[in-house]
């Protein structure tokens, strides 16, 4: 069995994620041939204190890529949207980032 970090690779820090932290939607970047369940286990792990509500899980496609004659795709990867219950406190890593 994987631990949390091999699941949760990084997070995800844009604009539209970064606007969904108000509802306590978080965004990660995580392991390819996770699942939903493993996924939620892998948050309430490496966050103490954190109760996963639901997870959303998006398949993104690499883009291409050009240098000069030559083209090429960027890896895929696997994006999850967490979402905490109401009662649930907020993960303090995005606090910061705010």
């Amino acid at each position: 069995m994987k631990i949390a970090q091999d699941i949760i690779i990084a997070p995800v820090i844009t604009e539209k994620s970064m606007s969904g932290i108000a509802d306590k939607k978080y965004t990660f970047k995580v392991a390819k041939d996770a699942g939903k369940i493993e996924i939620a286990k892998a948050v309430e792990e490496a966050f103490n204190g954190v109760k996963v509500d639901k997870v959303n899980v998006i398949n993104v496609r690499g883009h291409e890529k050009r240098t000069g004659r030559y083209t090429g795709y960027t890896a895929s990867w696997k994006k999850a949207i967490v979402t905490l219950k109401k009662d649930s406190k907020p993960i303090e890593f995005f606090d910061g980032l705010i």
